[in-house]
């Protein structure tokens, strides 16, 4: 990386403060999935029933489940599976949508048509239920929930790329491309892909909010990873029936952790769009 390249990265961050608090929270996020086991005050799998369903303490700050464990350490090992999933969903969709994209885009006709009516019949279900049925016929292993959140995803970054690919295949870098003797692979892959890359970083935050909710929604109506693994969507179905009863912790604290993550993935697409846009380096 370049000096360059590190002092606009440095203006960007600092001149945007909810830009820089995203990302502050972002490598919150990330310090959590790498050493969450390491930081979690106590074992996030060891139950105690003689402080079952204890309330906020300063020992057990976000209190205990039904199961006497620890709420908190709970919370924090369950970041690296929700942000494992959400990354390798996305990362799936992003890499097999670009490819699908660029080409439909570029080739059009028969190509862009196959592409288009593959991608019209995913989004003809509604996307939340198509994942349900995927999980449910697949089996709700970690795999297949990253695997049916990917699919949902496909279409997003397939339409948006290919619509910037079309504006773009026409224009005077790419011709220059062509006349210089560069095939079709390297127009799509080192000229026209790069100029869509910023519009797609925005899609790609979003997207990683949306796929977190979508793994914890799966979760949630017990289509998703199983207990007693900490998963915030888990947490939060398991917590749900003893709000009633006063016991609001179980509920609450893995509800505000998933929100802000999901909050925190919506204002850092700006930010990384900055960033790598070649115009905001000026």
């Amino acid at each position: 990386m370049t000096t360059t390249t590190l002092r606009h990265a440095r203006y960007v961050i600092s001149e945007n403060k909810i830009t820089f608090g995203a990302f502050l929270l972002f490598a919150l996020l990330v310090l959590f999935a790498l050493l969450g086991e390491a930081i979690a005050p106590y074992n996030p799998l060891t139950s105690n029933a003689a402080i079952a369903l204890q309330s906020p303490t300063p020992d057990h700050w976000f209190g205990t489940d039904q199961l006497g464990r620890d709420v908190l350490s709970r919370v924090i090992v369950a970041t690296r599976l929700d942000l494992g999933i959400a990354v390798s969903a996305v990362l799936i969709s992003f890499i097999v949508g670009s490819v699908l994209g660029v080409a439909a885009g570029y080739y059009g006709g028969w190509c862009d048509r196959i592409i288009s009516r593959i991608v019209d019949t995913i989004m003809a279900f509604p996307l939340f239920i198509l994942a349900m049925g995927l999980v449910a016929a697949l089996g709700n292993s970690v795999e297949n929930i990253i695997y049916a959140t990917a699919i949902i995803n496909l279409p997003l970054y397939t339409r948006v790329i290919r619509s910037e690919v079309i504006v773009r295949r026409e224009a005077g870098f790419v011709e220059a491309a062509r006349l210089a003797g560069n095939g079709d692979f390297r127009i799509m892959a080192a000229h026209l892909f790069p100029n869509v890359l910023p519009v797609m970083m925005v899609h790609i935050s979003l997207n990683m909010g949306w796929a977190i909710l979508n793994a914890a929604g799966l979760s949630f109506i017990g289509l998703g990873v199983r207990p007693p693994t900490p998963e915030w969507g888990i947490m939060v179905a398991e917590g749900a029936t003893n709000i009633i009863s006063g016991e609001w912790w179980l509920a609450i604290f893995p509800g505000v952790v998933l929100m802000l993550a999901v909050f925190c993935f919506n204002l850092l697409g700006d930010g990384l769009r900055d960033l790598i846009d070649p115009r905001m380096r000026t």
